[in-house]
């Protein structure tokens, strides 16, 4: 396998997802310094990214939002198979700039790995369920979902 130690610097794809034994995985879109020479339709590099450190875990489930530009440095292990992801395991966390805070006007369902929230634009409380449909709980906030997550998954084994 080819590992290599590196930063990267990419746009946050979806809402960092908790993990197993305190770990948090996020994927980055990463587009290349000369994107003007390149095909118009050419697919963006997802690089999936994971860290167990608890201040980056922190950051992530607390602070990062789809959008955000954030420099990952770590280790980068190339896939095993051409047009899997390449993983970064992430030991330093820098945010480059952050997204707009986004208004909701009406109902949205958003999907946090195996599980699925509802947002309201009328109401803090967010309900959540599993992709299969199962109910976890409301959250007070979406602030909250990750911790409602992760209680979720130690009680259950963390499969959703």
């Amino acid at each position: 396998m080819d590992t290599k130690h590196c930063a990267v610097d990419g746009w946050v794809d979806a809402i960092p997802v908790p993990g197993p034994r305190d770990t948090v995985t996020f994927d980055l879109v990463v587009r290349p310094a000369d994107i003007d020479a390149l095909d118009d339709d050419a697919p963006d590099t997802i690089i999936t990214c994971t860290s167990g450190d608890p201040r980056i875990t922190h950051e992530l489930l607390n602070g990062i939002q789809p959008g955000d530009l954030l420099r990952a440095t770590g280790t980068l292990v190339q896939p095993p198979t051409p047009g899997e992801h390449a993983r970064l395991t992430v030991d330093a966390l820098e945010v480059l700039d952050t997204a707009l805070v986004p208004v909701l006007r009406e109902m949205v369902l958003d999907r946090y790995g195996d599980y699925v929230v509802i947002f309201d634009g009328n109401t803090d409380a967010v309900p959540v369920f599993t992709a299969h449909g199962q109910w976890v709980g409301l959250a007070d906030n979406p602030d909250a979902i990750a911790t409602l997550i992760n209680i979720h998954e130690r009680v259950n084994g963390g499969d959703a």
